[in-house]
């Protein structure tokens, strides 16, 4: 996956601009009204259509990113008046929510929005509502069969792990160190994702002629990033920089540093929550950047999947139809434009 990623057919934010879809990205109060409303009248892509239904099905909410996935998708359908938006509910697992989607595919919504437990075991559902004439958005999560989707936007995991090596790289050459000792503490490894980010940041730092000197995974949680970043620290004595692949877990990974009471070290957050912005901002701490993969796209999701069941295209594209792919930019939040990032925080 991680070649599928570096070819992308679009990058994501030069395609969307033309219709503002960067709408609704936290968990908690919204953005400004200009963030969340598709477009203005002079844009052809955002003005009014037909009448849609949107079909929409997300795991449940056990993690600050999933709780803004499915916010921000609601918040943007009710931004759009000619929009009907239905949601199921995706149930405990994957069967679960197979089993949601397939009575959502009987009641023949205009096009469904779906951000899968697991692509692989999702796949199948995506493949029926294809051959029922019911076009599929495939939300981050990928579906491996191209016949299981209308349009497949995701992030770019391997773009992570590339804009945080970027960073560290950058910096540490301003500083002049020769041989550094970076750490990583990843998500999930038996999830895809979390490999490609490793497998991102590893490629980059090797162009640099640098390594990972420890490894650890977490679970995206605070208690395992805290669990994994103290075992880190006991084995790396010094350290010159260290790539947290995810916020959430970032705050027991900060939890762990103060514990230790090192602080030699910088450090990179991923994903953007509004508290790694904020605490980047604020200062004071080993965290300086945090590299994004925002919970946006739900927002991009609606906006497009209401497009495609309009027939009609992005106003800034030449071809009128939506594009097959959309791979988002992973971007680099820093102190010096945190402010223009905090309404994409989670």
């Amino acid at each position: 996956m991680a070649g599928h990623s570096r070819r992308a057919v679009v990058a994501g934010t030069a395609v969307l601009g033309a219709t503002a879809l960067l709408a609704g990205c936290s968990g908690g109060e919204g953005p400004p009204a200009a963030q969340t409303l598709a477009g203005d009248a002079t844009d052809l892509s955002a003005a009014p259509g037909r009448r849609v239904v949107i079909g929409f099905s997300a795991p449940a909410a056990d993690h600050g990113w999933l709780a803004a996935i499915t916010n921000n998708a609601r918040r943007q359908a009710r931004a759009l008046p000619d929009v009907e938006f239905k949601m199921v509910a995706a149930g405990a697992n994957a069967a679960a929510q197979r089993a949601a989607l397939s009575t959502l595919i009987a009641e023949r919504p205009d096009v469904i929005v779906v951000l899968p437990y697991d692509g692989k075991e999702l796949n199948g559902f995506g493949v029926e509502a294809m051959r029922a004439g019911v076009p599929v958005v495939n939300l981050d999560r990928a579906f491996p069969n191209p016949a299981a989707f209308r349009l497949q936007l995701k992030g770019d995991n391997y773009g992570m792990g590339v804009a945080a090596a970027r960073y560290i790289i950058s910096r540490l050459r301003a500083r002049k160190v020769e041989r550094p000792v970076i750490g990583e503490i990843a998500g999930l490894d038996f999830l895809e994702l979390t490999q490609e980010r490793s497998r991102g940041f590893k490629d980059t730092l090797a162009e640099a002629g640098w390594s990972v000197a420890n490894r650890r995974a977490a679970a995206f949680t605070v208690d395992s990033g805290q669990r994994e970043a103290a075992h880190l620290l006991q084995a790396l004595p010094h350290v010159h920089a260290l790539w947290n692949h995810d916020d959430d877990q970032g705050v027991g990974v900060l939890a762990a540093v103060e514990a230790a009471k090192r602080g030699e070290f910088f450090m990179v957050g991923g994903a953007g929550s509004r508290q790694a912005m904020q605490t980047i901002k604020a200062g004071g701490t080993v965290l300086e950047a945090t590299v994004t993969y925002s919970p946006s796209m739900a927002s991009s999701a609606i906006l497009l999947a209401r497009l495609i069941a309009q027939e009609r295209g992005l106003s800034d594209l030449a071809e009128l139809a939506v594009p097959r792919e959309i791979v988002l930019a992973s971007e680099t939040i820093t102190r010096d434009n945190a402010d223009a990032y905090l309404h994409f925080g989670f």
